[in-house]
């Protein structure tokens, strides 16, 4: 059965497995779904409209689901998703999407969410990444898997962190940061391969050298444009899904708004325009 404090506050809509463990002092708003051997240890706050997986800890002080801190939220109905086996640390807050947003903030399997971090509305985590003390992600920012982003790190609205990156601590990021690359310093810019983490993640070594190769054309070398740099290493290595990773992620940078791929400039956005 569950291991539910009696000072625990539980919403009659909440849904939570006889495995979960609550403890005291904690607030489980409606519309929530807590799964498997999930641990709430104490004075954590399910806002509402939340589902949590399996075997999570989260650790006194967090708040999560609760409602997004934007100015066009109206109060439509929005969720928070969160995986398996994640850590959340103390005071981290996590927020509910908005309909302008798609409606879902989402945080996938075995990350750690370090203390004091924030997660905006819209955001999405992908898996096994680490998000450092008091990092700040900004509204419909991606982060993508086994990324870490070092501590008091802030990342602008709409960008997107990639695969297998390392964003040094208090770096400001205000453009995509392509996968497999190390961003840090002020103002932030690529100035290495995330090499090391490639390894743990099982890349192949000739995978590995592909990425370092490209990290020296793409940042290192002069002479030729950017896309002609590009369409030579696809030609050059055809067979590896990193680099084809790396080209589509610059890509898609280079079409949105200052360099933020998910920002896309309409027509109809008289303040994109002005700021183009």
């Amino acid at each position: 059965m569950s291991t539910i404090h009696e000072t625990a506050i539980i919403h009659e809509s909440a849904k939570v497995d006889p495995t979960v463990e609550i403890g005291p002092y904690c607030v489980i708003g409606p519309e929530t779904t807590i799964d498997a051997r999930t641990r709430l240890m104490d004075h954590v706050t399910i806002e509402s409209h939340t589902t949590m997986g399996t075997d999570n800890l989260v650790f006194p002080y967090s708040v999560i689901g609760s409602s997004p801190q934007d100015k066009k939220f109206s109060g439509e109905q929005s969720w928070c998703h969160i995986g398996n086996s994640n850590q959340i640390r103390e005071h981290v807050t996590i927020h509910r999407g908005t309909g302008n947003g798609g409606g879902v903030t989402s945080i996938g399997d075995d990350n750690l969410i370090m203390v004091a971090a924030h997660i905006a509305h819209d955001c999405r985590v992908g898996n096994r990444s680490v998000i450092a003390n008091q990092v700040m992600l900004a509204g419909h920012v991606h982060v993508g898997d086994a990324a870490n982003i070092g501590g008091g790190a802030g990342i602008h609205h709409f960008a997107t962190i990639g695969t297998c990156t390392f964003v040094g601590g208090l770096a400001r990021i205000t453009r995509d940061v392509p996968p497999f690359m190390i961003v840090e310093g002020n103002p932030a810019e690529v100035r290495g391969h995330n090499h090391i983490a490639m390894k743990r993640l099982g890349y192949q070594d000739n995978h590995i050298e592909a990425i370092k190769d490209a990290y020296k054309r793409l940042y290192r070398e002069n002479g030729a444009r950017m896309l002609e740099k590009m369409e030579q290493l696809r030609t050059d290595y055809p067979d590896h899904d990193a680099i084809s990773m790396l080209c589509m992620a610059l890509e898609a940078a280079a079409q949105g708004v200052h360099g933020r791929a998910l920002e896309v400039l309409r027509t109809d956005d008289k303040r994109a325009v002005s700021t183009s």
